[in-house]
C-alpha cells in the first residue's frame, strides 16, 4: 500500500491530538488514533475520555481584538476547530475570559471523534518509536509521553528532551466557602462571555493576613524530587511558593493582585492582597484558586489554604498537584512542517513542540493535523502565514527562538505561549481627526487592533 493510502496515525488523544485527528478526518483522510488511557494511566488525568483539561478550566482572555491568544481561539474558530467548537458549547462564566465545564467539554470532544466516519481508535500504548510501517503518523503525546517513546525520540535525535512541572491549582466546593466575608466581581467590573461582571469570588487580605499567608508558604514542606526531576518551571505557571521566595510581594503582583477591586462590605479600605475563585463547573458547586498551582505536600495544603479569609473552613474536591512536562528541542529537531528531521515519517504536534497552554496546543494540533492530510494526497501544505497567531506560534518554534550563547540549546528553548511579540511589526498611523497628543495606550491599542485585524484577514486564504 502506497502512503498516501494509508491511514494517518496520530498518537496521543488530547487536545492536541483530538484536534489533528479531527482535521485530518474532514480533509477526508482515514485516521487511527491512539490513546494509550486507561490501559496505561497517568499522573495527571483522571479518566479516559480525548481532550481532559488536568490543570485550569480557562483557555484564558477570548478578546481577538487585543489578545493573542484571543485571536488565536478566533482564528481556530474559522479553520473549524474541534476543541473551540467543544469550548464554546459549554463555557463559563469568567470575566473576559473562556472558561469551561471540564467534563461536559471533554464529554462532547470524546462524542465528536467516536461518531466521526474516518477515525478509528486504538486504546494502548505505543512503546517506543511507531512501526516502520507507519508512514504518516502525528505524535501528539503531551507533556505526559511515556518514557519508552520520549527515550526513543532521544536516541534518535541525539538531543536531550527537556522537562519541567506544570503544578495545578486546588478546586475548592462552593458550598463551603465564606460568603459572608468574599463577594463577587471581575476585576474592573469587565463583563466576558455568558458573565455579568461578577464571575469571581474575592477573599480579601490585609497586610497582616498576608504576611503570614507568605511566611506559611515559605516554610511549607514540598513534594521531594529526584535529582533528574530538578528541573526550571515555566514562568507563566508557577507555583504559588516558589513565587512567595521570590519577594515578599511578589504574589501581591501576580494571582493575588488587590487592583480592580472594590469590597462592597467596605468599599474605602483596600485590600494589601486578594485570592480570586472562578467557577470550575456548569452547576457552580466547584471553584478554582486562580493562579494557585503548588507543588506542596497534600497533608498541608488545606491547612495554609484555610488561612485565607473566606476559606476558613474550605472543603477541597481536587488538591494542587505536579505533572511532569517533557518537550523537544523544536527549533533544532524539527523542519518547518513539524516534521522530525532525523525521521520525516513523524511529524510532532502540541506541548511536546515546546507550546505553552491548551489553546496554543490544539493549534499546532490543529495545523499538524492538516499537514498530515495533504501529505496523505501527495501535496504538501503550506503552514499559515506569519502575520497570524498560528503561523507567529509555528514560526516560533521551528526556527524562530534564538539559542542564547550562555547554555546549551536544551536549555535555551523554553516553552511558549502566543504573545504579540512573535508577530511580524505593523505600521499604526495616528487617527485622522485626532486631536492633542496620541497617547502611548491609545498607541498601544491600535498596534493590537491593526496586528489581529491583518491576521484575521490572512487566515481565511490557509481557512
Amino acid at each position: 500500500m502506497s502512503k498516501h493510502h494509508e491511514p494517518i496515525h496520530v498518537i496521543g488523544g488530547g487536545l492536541a491530538g483530538s484536534e489533528a485527528a479531527w482535521q485530518a478526518a474532514e480533509a477526508g483522510a482515514k485516521v487511527v488514533l491512539h490513546e494509550m488511557r486507561p490501559t496505561q494511566k497517568t499522573d495527571a488525568h483522571q479518566t479516559e475520555g480525548f481532550a481532559e483539561l488536568v490543570c485550569s478550566n480557562s483557555f484564558r482572555s477570548d478578546d481577538h481584538q487585543h489578545n493573542a491568544v484571543g485571536l488565536l481561539h478566533e482564528e481556530m474558530r474559522r479553520c473549524n476547530s474541534l476543541i473551540m467548537r467543544a469550548a464554546d458549547a459549554h463555557k463559563l462564566p469568567a470575566g473576559g475570559a473562556l472558561a469551561v465545564d471540564r467534563d461536559a467539554f471533554s464529554d462532547a470532544v470524546t462524542a465528536a471523534i467516536h461518531s466521526h466516519p474516518n477515525i478509528a481508535i486504538e486504546r494502548g500504548e505505543v512503546a517506543g518509536l511507531p512501526p516502520e510501517a507507519w508512514q504518516n503518523v502525528v505524535v501528539a503525546t503531551g507533556p505526559l509521553t511515556s518514557p519508552a517513546l520520549a527515550e526513543a525520540i532521544q536516541q534518535l535525535t541525539g538531543e536531550d528532551s527537556l522537562a519541567f512541572f506544570d503544578a495545578i491549582a486546588p478546586i475548592v466546593h462552593h458550598e463551603s466557602i465564606n460568603h459572608d466575608i468574599v463577594w463577587a466581581q471581575s476585576r474592573y467590573d469587565k463583563v466576558g462571555p455568558m458573565g455579568n461582571g461578577q464571575d469571581y469570588l474575592n477573599c480579601p487580605m490585609d497586610e497582616a493576613q498576608y504576611n503570614a499567608f507568605v511566611d506559611a508558604l515559605i516554610g511549607a514542606p514540598l513534594h521531594e524530587f529526584k535529582d533528574w526531576e530538578k528541573v526550571p518551571y515555566f514562568d507563566g505557571c508557577l507555583p504559588i511558593e516558589v513565587m512567595a521566595e521570590r519577594g515578599r510581594d511578589t504574589l501581591r503582583w501576580g494571582p493575588m493582585k488587590p487592583v480592580g477591586l472594590t469590597n462592597p462590605r467596605n468599599p474605602t479600605v483596600k485590600a494589601h492582597a486578594i485570592v480570586q475563585l472562578r467557577q470550575d463547573n456548569a452547576l457552580g458547586t466547584l471553584w478554582n484558586m486562580v493562579g494557585f498551582q503548588t507543588k506542596m505536600r497534600y497533608g498541608i495544603q488545606a491547612e495554609i489554604f484555610r488561612m485565607i479569609p473566606g476559606l476558613e473552613n474550605a472543603q477541597f474536591a481536587r488538591l494542587g498537584g505536579l505533572h511532569r512536562n517533557t518537550f523537544l528541542n523544536s527549533p533544532k529537531v524539527l523542519d518547518a512542517n513539524l516534521k522530525l528531521k532525523a525521521m520525516p515519517r513523524l511529524r510532532f504536534a502540541g506541548q511536546v513542540t515546546g507550546v505553552e497552554g491548551y489553546v496554543e496546543s490544539a493549534a499546532v494540533g490543529l495545523m499538524a493535523g492538516r499537514m498530515a492530510a495533504a501529505d496523505a494526497r501527495g501535496e504538501q501544505l503550506a503552514i499559515p502565514p506569519a502575520t497570524t497567531a498560528m503561523g507567529a506560534l509555528i514560526n516560533h518554534i521551528t526556527g524562530g527562538h534564538l539559542e542564547a550563547e550562555a547554555y546549551s540549546g536544551a536549555r535555551s528553548f523554553q516553552p511558549m505561549n502566543v504573545n504579540f511579540g512573535l508577530f511580524p511589526p505593523v505600521s499604526i498611523s495616528k487617527p485622522e481627526g485626532h486631536v492633542g497628543r496620541w497617547k502611548s495606550t491609545e498607541k498601544t491599542i491600535a498596534k493590537k487592533e491593526a496586528i489581529t485585524s491583518r491576521a484575521l484577514d490572512d487566515i481565511m486564504a490557509w481557512a
